[in-house]
């Protein structure tokens, strides 16, 4: 038997003593892991909490917590309780670059739970691919998040929310079933967001056949002037106007619409289907024209939505975060990677983690199931569609959750035609609103205790 040296056995026994307090790091055959000891799991994400993208960053940031509060209150998963960090990188992607290089090699988190932004994802992808470390859940659509068949260092990668590309088909077909549209009109920016929209609108409108033509402007995000694209569009008399941007681009271009009075009904993402959007456009608009947007979520499960409310307004504090689409995304983040840990056979790895998450379909709390087993990287496919409602700054729910063959083929989808649908989907945002005023009061009655203990 080799003799072991003194030496060596006192550097054994240093990294024993050690590895009792601090993360562990381990990589043995490609079945690596760090940010984990005998009770806690690190996770983190960089996420905008100041700036122009705070209004998202902090609420989104606050919905992770929520839920992983409620997971640690409940003793964790597998004896071991969730510790969330996360750093600023004020929507800025070389701020948001090294804030990811110094989460996964600094913080050494285990899992990147809520990689946030269009800009630093895109900048960010090889990195987290490279370290090969787990990222569930992306704040963002990037058509680089599409894999149908994802193996090496792509396997990792778990988006849930719904992939650009998609939208962009899934949006001309609500503008077809909603309007008969046969000439679109679509104003894109010319970032990642932007030109993976016009990606799938352009597939969507060339599948539907000859007698559908697509007028198209492209823009500069964050640009002073958007009059000439949409001259373009009133010049070409379409039929209806897609806006295919994320947040800070949208606002100025509906604005603009309005200011032409290009009169005709505005498709755009579930990424802009935000209250405070709507006070920055409803003098603007008025009742010129209406604006659609879809979402991917559906709060026709009351236990599910209180359950959120509920625990929402016990972490943040916030009552408004009840009825926040950002907070309730931050969830459902928070929930997927949990599901996947709970499916963990064995000791946990990255190695481990990706096999569990990927054994069976996981269901979003608010939504449809997903699947990532045998390399599936889909995103969410099903989408309803909402219509902004400027008298009372809210988006209404105006089409239920549905696929795109759905959307096209089914004539019975619609609240229209359907009364029935429209009263369940009174009685849906009737059970949010008490839920909203639930939590205020929980939140009122909580406090009032705290003040007296």
């Amino acid at each position: 038997m080799r003799k072991i040296s003194l030496y060596s056995l006192i550097m054994l026994t240093i990294l024993v003593l050690v590895g009792c307090n601090k993360t562990t790091v381990s990589e043995t055959e490609n079945n690596y892991v760090q940010g984990i000891t005998a009770t806690e799991i690190k996770v983190g994400n960089c996420a905008a909490t100041s700036g122009a993208g705070a209004t998202i960053g902090i609420p989104f940031n606050a919905g992770i917590q929520a839920y992983f509060d409620m997971v640690n209150d409940a003793g964790g998963v597998n004896g071991r309780t969730i510790n969330f960090v996360h750093e600023d990188d004020e929507f800025d992607p070389a701020k948001g670059k090294q804030c990811v290089e110094d989460m996964m090699n600094d913080e050494k988190i285990f899992a990147l739970v809520g990689h946030f932004g269009t800009p630093t994802i895109a900048a960010t992808l090889d990195d987290v691919k490279e370290k090969g470390i787990p990222v569930v859940y992306f704040a963002s659509g990037l058509a680089s998040l599409y894999n149908e068949n994802a193996t090496g260092e792509d396997r990792g990668i778990y988006p849930v929310q719904p992939i650009y590309v998609m939208e962009g088909r899934l949006i001309v077909a609500r503008a077809v079933a909603e309007y008969d549209s046969k000439k679109i009109g679509a104003i894109y920016t010319s970032d990642d967001a932007g030109t993976d929209m016009i990606t799938g609108i352009r597939n969507q409108v060339n599948k539907l056949g000859d007698e559908y033509t697509l007028v198209e402007q492209q823009v500069t995000p964050g640009a002073s002037d958007y009059s000439a694209a949409v001259a373009k569009m009133k010049q070409e008399g379409v039929d209806v106007v897609i806006v295919a941007t994320i947040q800070a681009s949208f606002t100025p271009i509906v604005k603009e619409l309005a200011k032409q009075n290009v009169n005709k009904p505005a498709f755009t993402s579930y990424i802009n289907a935000d209250g405070t959007l709507i006070g920055l456009v409803k003098d603007d608009v008025g009742t010129k024209f209406p604006i659609y947007a879809n979402a991917w979520v559906d709060v026709s499960d009351t236990n599910a939505v209180t359950l959120f409310a509920t625990e929402i307004v016990e972490s943040s504090g916030v009552p408004l975060y009840a009825a926040n689409a950002f907070s309730m995304a931050g969830w459902i983040a928070g929930h997927y990677f949990i599901e996947g840990l709970k499916n963990v056979d064995g000791d946990l790895t990255w190695t481990s983690y990706m096999d569990g998450i990927e054994s069976e379909p996981i269901k979003n709390p608010f939504g449809g199931q997903i699947d990532y087993s045998n390399g599936k990287r889909l995103g969410t496919q099903e989408m309803s569609l909402l219509k902004m409602d400027v008298t009372t700054s809210t988006w209404a729910a105006h089409k239920p959750i549905a696929n795109l063959e759905s959307i096209l083929g089914d004539t019975d989808l619609g609240l229209d035609e359907d009364k029935s649908s429209l009263g369940l989907y009174y009685v849906i945002g009737g059970v949010v609103l008490v839920v909203v005023v639930a939590g205020i009061v929980y939140f009122v009655v909580k406090s009032k205790r705290r003040d007296e203990e």
